[in-house]
């Protein structure tokens, strides 16, 4: 069966969403939580993503009859739909990055949201 190809998605848009959606942005959304909880920097996040998308090419490859980095017949295309599948990747790990971290400073500087929001005891 000869995919679809679509401006974003390979192959079908219930396979495309199963895999880039489902599969890889649980891993993406686990990936962005836990360089949040070590405080690791946004390059090391992005590297773990690079990863990821090769993982989710290959599923789209082995599963589904996407392209995939060899041979390099298919390279072009494959690197195309790796460039959309890491954009919704990223997107996916640092919304769960960002929540995180949002978690961790309320935890650790509660104060400063405290005395920011006015409930400060000592005025007037």
């Amino acid at each position: 069966m000869p995919p679809e190809m679509s401006l974003l998605w390979e192959v079908s848009l219930p396979k495309f969403f199963f895999v880039t959606f489902i599969l890889g942005g649980g891993g993406a959304w686990m990936i962005g939580r836990s360089t949040a909880l070590n405080w690791s920097g946004w390059g090391l996040m992005a590297f773990y993503l690079l990863l990821l998308t090769v993982a989710v090419r290959f599923i789209h490859f082995s599963l589904f009859g996407g392209s995939f980095f060899l041979p390099f017949a298919t390279f072009g295309t494959a690197i195309y739909y790796a460039i959309i599948d890491y954009i919704v990747l990223f997107g996916f790990a640092a919304a769960g990055r960002v929540l995180m971290r949002n978690r961790q400073m309320a935890r650790q500087y509660g104060f400063v949201h405290r005395a920011a929001s006015g409930s400060n005891p000592q005025k007037g």
